[in-house]
């Protein structure tokens, strides 16, 4: 059969540097960093007491008081970037056939806060079991599609993706399958992360996976520096509204960029570490390629997962140069995770928004706190080091890889009829 074209018609974010999309690109044009001490607890007895926070949000400013607070930060922060997007893509649900108007969602952990929160308070009583009756659907990872889809009375599929910090990737390439395949016209795809909790960045320490660069927060997120110690924990969420092409013309709808390819892989390899050699990095990146139709030499720029570890920085860099070849020097490669820190499941929708804007405005945002060049990475990659560049951007990609050995990446280009 053939498949449909699909395009993105709308776009949210509210992220540690900015609290829309527009003001997302603007923090990241500037190379603002989010970073800065914990605000949501004492952190006094944590390794890491600094974190990328979502700052001056107001859930009532957005959401009713009384259902604001039968929701999880992640949910709250979910609907609000996804309000932004619908918005922005002027979509009108009464002229809109609602059983072909889908949500799919990623969240790699969902109401943390909430599960640990309430399970201190049991251990704090006599045994005597006083939970929440919103605990269960507050705490739930795939309560934030279903917020969205009875809040705007969309009938389509309605599912959650879970691949630690591929999950929001999965959800757009899900989304991108199905709209391909004539099942939905217009699909709602993002995540939504908020592990900036006491358990969230215990469980991260106790993995030696965060920076403890607590005098210098700002400057702690420093993707491919040879004195990386870890990644920042950031929380946030990012929508993309996905449309099926001709509908998308029917309606007069702007298209930010086509959509027009996602890959998918495991690197079978490790709990937590990457394949050495990027195995897993370099075949989603030629999955990508290929459900895309396009070549290595098409692609002009790269958001990479970047996360600031010794370990992945590396591997994920091996494997853009086994993929592109000699092409690999003349593309724009760039990690923001350097200002945004780690969205975990958000990150995902997170960076494919940068790629979308790259191809849109022909800018390449930077990669910032690069002091100490490592020996282990070539230092002919454009790595966007400091200030963003600008140049003609056909094509961008970005890629994301979790817990698990979980891989996903997709690819936009510039929409031409």
């Amino acid at each position: 059969m053939e498949l449909k074209r699909v395009v993105v018609t709308g776009v949210g974010a509210l992220t540690p540097i900015g609290n829309t999309a527009p003001d997302f690109w603007a923090g990241l044009l500037e190379g603002r960093s989010g970073a800065a001490p914990i605000t949501f607890f004492d952190t006094e007895k944590f390794k890491t007491t600094f974190a990328c926070e979502v700052k001056g949000f107001e859930p009532a400013d957005f959401i009713d008081r009384k259902e604001a607070r039968r929701m999880d930060r992640c949910t709250q922060l979910g609907i609000v970037a996804a309000d932004e997007a619908i918005a922005d893509a002027r979509l009108d649900m009464e002229s809109l056939n609602a059983d072909r108007v889908g949500v799919i969602w990623g969240s790699g952990i969902g109401g943390l806060d909430t599960f640990l929160h309430e399970c201190i308070d049991f251990g704090r009583g006599d045994g005597t079991p006083r939970f929440s009756p919103f605990f269960i659907p507050k705490m739930i990872a795939d309560i934030t599609g279903g917020q969205i889809s009875m809040k705007y009375g969309m009938r389509g599929m309605n599912f959650t993706t879970v691949s630690a910090c591929a999950s929001s990737t999965n959800a757009l390439i899900d989304a991108l399958m199905y709209l391909r395949l004539g099942k939905a016209d217009v699909i709602i795809s993002g995540g939504s992360e908020a592990a900036v909790s006491e358990g969230g960045i215990g469980g991260f320490n106790a993995m030696h996976a965060l920076s403890t660069r607590n005098d210098d927060p700002q400057t702690a997120s420093r993707p491919f520096d040879k004195d990386r110690d870890g990644f920042v924990l950031g929380e946030g969420a990012a929508c993309l509204v996905l449309e099926e092409l001709e509908h998308a013309k029917a309606r007069g709808a702007k298209i930010y960029a086509e959509f027009v390819g996602g890959g998918l892989s495991a690197d079978a390899y490790h709990l937590t570490a990457p394949h050495p050699e990027g195995l897993g990095a370099k075949n989603v990146m030629l999955n990508m390629l290929s459900d895309a139709g396009m070549q290595p030499e098409e692609v002009d720029y790269v958001n990479v997962h970047g996360t600031s570890t010794p370990l992945g920085d590396v591997a994920e860099l091996k494997a853009i140069q086994l993929v592109f070849g000699e092409h690999a020097y003349r593309m724009n490669i760039s990690s923001t995770k350097s200002m945004t820190g780690h969205l975990l499941g958000a990150a995902g929708a997170a960076e494919a928004l940068v790629a979308v804007f790259a191809v849109k405005h022909d800018i390449i945002p930077p990669t910032i706190n690069h002091f100490t060049d490592d020996p282990e990475i070539d230092q002919k990659l454009n790595m966007t080091y400091g200030a963003p560049q600008k140049r003609t951007v056909h094509a961008a990609f970005s890629n994301t890889f979790g817990f698990g050995g979980h891989n996903a990446s997709v690819l936009f280009k510039k929409y031409v009829e």
